[in-house]
């Protein structure tokens, strides 16, 4: 819990906080290669992130005072040097900008990770993975996370029109999922798919429109799931270029949500190539 236990703070404008301040608008417009993360499963993968040397790493926790004593196990799962600071529920939420019930915050920071094609050349001869197109909505991309952590995705990759994981609601919605699952956002959906086909993926496109049902996706070594944004889908110059399939519905309907239909997707993937 730090090295001399948690620092009290009494003004929302001390220098130590700095980070933690106005995390709504900052979030907005970028941390630099910083992030929130928010609550306790969060906080907890972000422990198990730090331990891993992946190039995440925690650097200050902030509590609310009433929180403390209830995670004093969790805390002495960060290095010392990790300092932890408090407040009362009044400075709290002057530090965050807004009501703060949760009261755990932590502030970390994200080395340069392996970009796409480096990831793609180290995942194991039996890969699946998680590719996704123009996704602009941060609750669901953090909804895509967490499906692909439960079933057992190697990597999440996104096109550069996809929006941020890092973003904090992502983190949240994912319970902290974006800390430990490896990821790259980089590059157009064309070039991704020309990626993920020269390291012998077998592509499928998800599409209400796909040809093939998606319990009849057969088992490969290698499988990517492809999603596309929220609405639109993935354009016919995607799917032109992979296979595609949809999940059964009944009519009346345009289509799932864009994260409710990659987790049956997934599910089904995983079930085949025997990974749940």
């Amino acid at each position: 819990m730090g090295v001399a236990g948690p620092i009290r703070i009494e003004d929302s404008a001390d220098s130590r906080i700095a980070g933690f301040v106005s995390i709504r608008e900052r979030d907005l417009t970028g941390r630099e290669g910083r992030f929130i993360a928010e609550g306790t499963v969060v906080l907890r993968m972000l422990a198990a992130a730090h331990r891993s040397g992946r190039g995440i790493a925690a650097e200050a926790i902030l509590l609310l005072e009433s929180r403390v004593a209830g995670l004093a196990s969790l805390l002495a799962e960060f290095p010392p040097e990790v300092p932890v600071y408090m407040a009362d529920a009044r400075v709290f939420d002057a530090i965050a900008g807004f009501n703060m019930h949760r009261g755990v915050l932590a502030l970390g920071r994200f080395d340069q990770m392996p970009g796409r094609d480096a990831l793609i050349a180290n995942l194991p001869t039996c890969s699946l993975v998680l590719a996704a197109c123009g996704i602009s909505n941060h609750d669901n991309m953090g909804s895509l996370f967490r499906n692909a952590a439960a079933f057992g995705v190697d990597a999440v990759l996104m096109d550069q029109t996809t929006c941020d994981p890092m973003y904090r609601k992502a983190i949240r919605v994912s319970v902290g999922s974006v800390l430990t699952l490896p990821f790259a956002r980089e590059g157009t959906a064309a070039d991704l798919i020309e990626r993920l086909q020269a390291g012998g993926f077998a592509i499928w496109g998800l599409s209400p429109r796909g040809e093939t049902d998606v319990g009849e996706i057969a088992p490969a070594p290698r499988t990517a799931l492809l999603v596309g944004t929220e609405g639109e889908g993935l354009p016919q110059t995607i799917l032109s270029a992979v296979r595609t399939a949809r999940i059964r519905q009944r009519p009346g309907l345009d289509s799932l949500n864009v994260a409710m239909a990659a987790g049956i997707a997934l599910h089904q993937v995983a079930r085949v190539n025997g990974r749940i």
